[in-house]
């Protein structure tokens, strides 16, 4: 059972993908089906809505969600009305969403559920504190398109990747999009000082003197940078972007030259394209983080949206290769130890 036994060292897990009908729901299903033989009881969210039966894009058929005796989950109000399981009512989050007050409930029977969750990262962390607070072994967070935020290490614990077809029909445009993220997702770690003393700023762009002087360069976001502001390299070559990292920070700063480190608080806050991103690390700059998540595994969905499907094994050797790191095709798995 593939990284099953290594999720279970963590109190929280969140799946993302890069991009949608990646195999999210599928690799939720996967690790549901087994902790549940495991006897093991999961807390189970989303940020977004999961479990749909069809697509809203493609229109194509989509896996539902199942979840077994003893699992709490928390989904609004009125997908909760739509189950198909039955379940014992825990809690009702006085907060309200789009679809009403957010529902926590304990699964007596299994069945099916759609999931939607917190609009925020900061009521998700909430959420993965009350289940913890309430027993639970460990909580997963399924993700939506774009929302990598959730991926975070203040967020959650640990994380896996979902790729695949979706993303491009081409195995060579396919491993280079994940490996980008992939190196995104590693980058190296500041120091323990630094990163303690950089954690409390919430917003701005710092720089960091040699002496360890933090110093508020007045800028309050990365997206109202220029080439031509001195303020960047006004006191040495290293800096802090407590917000958002874009393109457009990283071109301003590979402009003045080489040796500049730029600190992000974590990847989910980097908002980069390859292309600018290599060109600034080509310079002689480099991009480091406060923390950096933890990534348990890599997935792959071989089927596309529109019908298109990968070679499974070809596909994921050639991740694996790239990546130096196990790729894993989970439907294949399931199919095999059947």
């Amino acid at each position: 059972m593939p990284f099953i036994n290594d999720i279970l060292q963590h109190k929280s897990l969140s799946i993302v993908g890069l991009d949608k009908n990646t195999g999210k729901t599928v690799c939720l299903n996967y690790i549901l089906h087994r902790i549940n033989q495991m006897n093991i009881h999961a807390g189970v969210t989303s940020i977004g809505v999961d479990g749909e039966q069809t697509d809203s894009v493609f229109a194509t058929a989509k896996p539902e969600i199942t979840l077994y005796e003893g699992t709490h989950f928390i989904t609004s109000e009125q997908h909760y009305l739509k189950r198909q399981l039955v379940s014992v009512l825990e809690r009702v989050d006085s907060r309200r969403t789009a679809l009403g007050p957010l529902v926590t409930a304990k699964v007596l029977v299994r069945g099916k559920v759609l999931l939607s969750g917190a609009a925020t990262t900061g009521v998700l962390r909430s959420q993965i504190e009350q289940l913890d607070s309430m027993g639970v072994r460990i909580t997963i967070v399924d993700g939506a398109l774009s929302r990598l935020s959730l991926a975070s290490p203040t967020v959650t614990d640990a994380m896996i990747l979902a790729t695949g077809a979706a993303v491009s029909a081409s195995i060579n445009t396919l491993v280079a999009r994940t490996r980008f993220v992939y190196n995104l997702i590693n980058l190296e770690e500041v120091d323990v000082s630094l990163r303690q003393r950089l954690n409390s700023i919430e917003s701005g762009i710092w720089a960091v003197g040699d002496d360890g002087t933090l110093y508020d360069l007045g800028i309050a976001s990365a997206f109202m940078i220029s080439a031509s502001d001195q303020r960047l390299v006004e006191h040495g070559k290293c800096l802090f972007a407590a917000g958002a990292v874009s393109d457009r920070l990283l071109k301003a700063l590979a402009a003045k030259g080489s040796g500049i480190t730029l600190i992000a608080r974590d990847f989910t806050k980097l908002f980069v394209t390859p292309e600018v991103y290599t060109d600034f690390t080509h310079r002689g700059n480099r991009l480091l983080v406060l923390q950096r998540s933890r990534l348990l595994a890599i997935t792959l969905n071989p089927t596309s949206p529109q019908g298109f499907v990968m070679d499974s094994a070809r596909t994921c050797d050639a991740l694996s290769e790239a990546l130096q790191t196990p790729v894993y095709d989970v439907k294949r798995i399931e199919n095999n130890w059947k």
